[in-house]
């Protein structure tokens, strides 16, 4: 899907246009991956709100010391505050966001720590990440050839740049082989996550996502839906969750912040209960839509607002 250019973009401590946030190809970020990011999404509630802001950099914050970086002044509250004036300044009143830290330009070679940290945030218009269609109607997946990587050789908990080679082979796989999406197993079998979603699975009234122990990422719109789902009394259970149970459950749904909830209707061509979206899935979608449109209450105050530009700090 191609990019929506906005106007601005903070990059190497100050405000710059879109086509001035450029970075040398001697990055080390660029030979060896040694970055950290996020996705966020912001939407329209009679003005621009930023979904789960504090949860998201506090992720980037723990990815960025998986990885050593020093960020100096960019704590909490000044990641916080670029991001919301981020909005002000592009006028958007939906979007998606990517805060970017990297390592820049000193030496070349493995060793890292003698290289800069770099800090870019962007925005952008971004419609929904598997169709709009997927949202009711749901998506085909695979189960992919290729795994999660297992505990000790990298770091699942972390949103770091270089571990999204095995995403992006799982994504490619899926769509040349006429799939939406895929969907790793672990190093020992068990369902791990998709190429960018966690898994959720619903069997007899119950629904079982993968725990940490999976090498999942601790997505944001995951724990979400647990909280959602518990509100609506409805028991979420962390298990170890076989292959053949996808064949199998009631129900299958994916979370993110790039596919919010998405109902999964067959797995490897094998219809996923009747093929079509279930009741819980739905009670959830209706639950987590609904905050983000207004007509259900914030009540535990995930939307951060975003002030007009003539009240956002003008110099972030």
């Amino acid at each position: 899907m191609p990019i929506e250019r906005s106007e601005w973009i903070w990059h190497s401590g100050k405000w710059v246009l879109w086509e001035e946030a450029v970075v040398h190809v001697t990055a080390h970020a660029l030979h060896y991956g040694t970055s950290a990011f996020e996705g966020i999404r912001a939407y329209d509630i009679d003005g621009p709100a930023i979904f789960r802001l504090d949860r998201h950099v506090r992720r980037l914050l723990d990815s960025c010391k998986m990885l050593r970086f020093d960020m100096g002044e960019y704590d909490q509250d000044r990641l916080s505050q670029l991001i919301t004036d981020l909005v002000a300044r592009n006028g958007h009143e939906s979007c998606y966001i990517r805060p970017l830290v990297f390592r820049g330009v000193e030496s070349m070679g493995l060793y890292p720590l003698d290289c800069p940290v770099e800090v870019s945030i962007f925005s952008f218009y971004w419609g929904r990440y598997l169709g709009d269609e997927a949202i009711e109607g749901g998506i085909d997946a695979q189960i992919s050839s290729w795994r999660r990587f297992a505990p000790g050789t990298a770091m699942p908990m972390g949103k770091i740049g270089g571990q999204y080679i095995t995403n992006q082979l799982v994504s490619i796989e899926a769509r040349q082989n006429g799939y939406a999406e895929g969907i790793m197993l672990d190093h020992s079998g068990y369902v791990s996550e998709g190429a960018g979603e966690n898994i959720f699975v619903v069997r007899d009234g119950r629904i079982l996502t993968p725990p940490v122990s999976a090498s999942i990422l601790e997505g944001v719109t995951r724990a979400s839906v647990i909280t959602i789902a518990e509100d609506l009394g409805i028991p979420v259970h962390f298990e170890n969750i076989s292959r053949e149970l996808l064949y199998v459950c009631d129900e299958l749904f994916m979370t993110g912040t790039a596919a919010e909830v998405t109902p999964v209707t067959s797995v490897d061509r094998v219809p996923v209960g009747d093929g079509s979206r279930g009741p819980i899935t739905q009670r959830v979608q209706e639950e987590f839509f609904g905050i983000l449109d207004g007509s259900v209450p914030d009540r535990h105050g995930w939307l951060t607002r975003v002030p007009k530009m003539e009240t956002a700090a003008a110099d972030g």
